[in-house]
């Protein structure tokens, strides 16, 4: 069976073929992969072909695909019962080490994925201080909740558009959209329509947009904002948290935000999100509050032992200084190769995050990173593949190398794209 003739299956009982829009290729072209097995840095497709991943299912899987001691913890946990909805030990376990781990977040909520993680959130800042209204910005993309698809990033950018069909004029009446690092857009809001707004939330480091790291000043900006008209300030690190340390990124920039949404890393691979952050705010969710939330399968045993594995890896190993060399000799190369042929890239890397940027000039916002050309981005993906190196289908996503990766795998990556790029000269 090859990926096209799943895929032709797939498009008859799966709208698109696929179960989540960018695995669909379409803004790179040709037929979508299908995946039977990955190890390390590598994955296997069903045809046979080995390929360098600096996907890694978009991010949770720091310690590479099927880590023995994950995979122990997996099958262990799955030999006890996959679930229960009766509390386990291991949701406390869990919520102690996500707390030691990240100081800002005194009580946590364990979810089973980042949507549910910042729609609690929203709602949780909107029953904690009564107000309707949200700050999010261009590009952000804080999951398929109705409010936080206005002017959305990820898959939205790459299906060419920002927003969602089905998503109500009323529920985007409240979210008010500023551009990603302009303090003065976010000041105005706050000034002219303060007493009204919720929250402020904000990727601390953009990641769906491609990568954009935040300019100097403006999280302490955002705090300040949200300070001055008592709205919260919640942080999605559902990229970010224990990707650029071991903790969040609110922790390791010194900027405490009220409420923090965690996911991917902290389910090693399993669905689980989780939202945590101020006692006073967190005591508002039932039983001991009214707002609600729930889920059958919230802490699932055998999602929060995989989590609990690669919490116990990273705190041993503690693989960020390494990613962050390995991430910059790759940025490096393929910025040297780009200018070496002439053409118009920017490489951006923050630890072990990447996007090569089609564009001149560095991307600050989403109105830049509109300016990139999407169809070299497709053609340098195209030929990465064709080299072996799997890279996210879109312009408007984000790179990762892991601990898993070694020098070896960069020097690969770099070759291969130097000789994309000479391709594409």
């Amino acid at each position: 069976m090859t990926s096209q003739e799943l895929f032709n299956r797939a498009i008859r009982v799966i709208p698109g073929g696929v179960n989540s829009p960018v695995r669909a290729f379409n803004s790179v072209g040709g037929d979508p992969l299908y995946v039977v097995s990955g190890k390390g840095a590598r994955i296997r497709t069903v045809e046979g072909a080995e390929l360098l991943d600096f996907c890694g299912s978009w991010g949770p899987l720091i310690m590479g695909h099927a880590h023995p001691e994950v995979v122990d913890a997996i099958c262990r946990a799955a030999a006890e019962g996959t679930s229960f909805g009766i509390n386990t030990p291991r949701e406390v376990e869990f919520a102690e080490c996500l707390c030691s781990m990240v100081p800002s977040m005194k009580m946590v909520r364990v979810m089973s994925s980042g949507t549910e993680a910042t729609m609690t959130a929203i709602r949780l800042a909107r029953g904690f201080t009564g107000r309707r209204k949200i700050v999010k910005f261009d590009g952000g993309y804080h999951g398929h909740a109705d409010y936080l698809l206005v002017a959305a990033g990820s898959g939205l950018l790459t299906g060419g558009i920002t927003s969602s069909a089905g998503v109500s004029a009323t529920a985007a009446a409240e979210v008010l959209v500023p551009p990603y690092n302009n303090l003065a857009a976010v000041d105005e809001i706050v000034r002219t329509q303060g007493d009204e707004i919720a929250a402020i939330i904000v990727e601390p480091v953009a990641g769906n947009m491609g990568l954009i790291p935040p300019a100097p000043g403006f999280l302490k900006g955002l705090r300040d904002a949200a300070d001055r008209c008592g709205a919260l300030l919640i942080f999605d690190e559902v990229i970010t948290g224990f990707r650029l340390g071991p903790t969040t990124y609110g922790m390791l920039c010194g900027v405490t935000p009220d409420l923090t949404c965690l996911g991917k890393i902290i389910g090693g691979g399993m669905p689980v999100g989780a939202v945590g952050g101020r006692e006073d705010v967190m005591r508002k969710l039932a039983p001991l509050g009214p707002v609600y939330q729930a889920g059958t399968l919230s802490g699932n045993p055998v999602a929060l032992a995989a989590g609990l594995a690669t919490m116990a890896l990273i705190r041993r190993e503690n693989p960020y200084s390494r990613m962050e060399k390995l991430g910059r000799q790759l940025t490096d190369g393929v910025n040297a190769a780009a200018r070496e042929n002439g053409l118009t890239l920017h490489c951006a890397g923050l630890g072990g995050l990447f996007t090569p940027f089609f564009m001149a000039g560095v991307p600050t916002d989403l109105a830049t990173v509109k300016q990139c050309d999407t169809k070299a981005y497709a053609a340098f993906f195209r030929g990465m593949l064709k080299r072996g190196i799997y890279l996210p289908p879109s312009q408007f996503e984000v790179g990762f190398v892991s601990a898993a990766h070694s020098e070896q795998d960069i020097g690969q990556f770099i070759k291969a794209a130097r000789e994309t790029l000479e391709e594409q000269e």
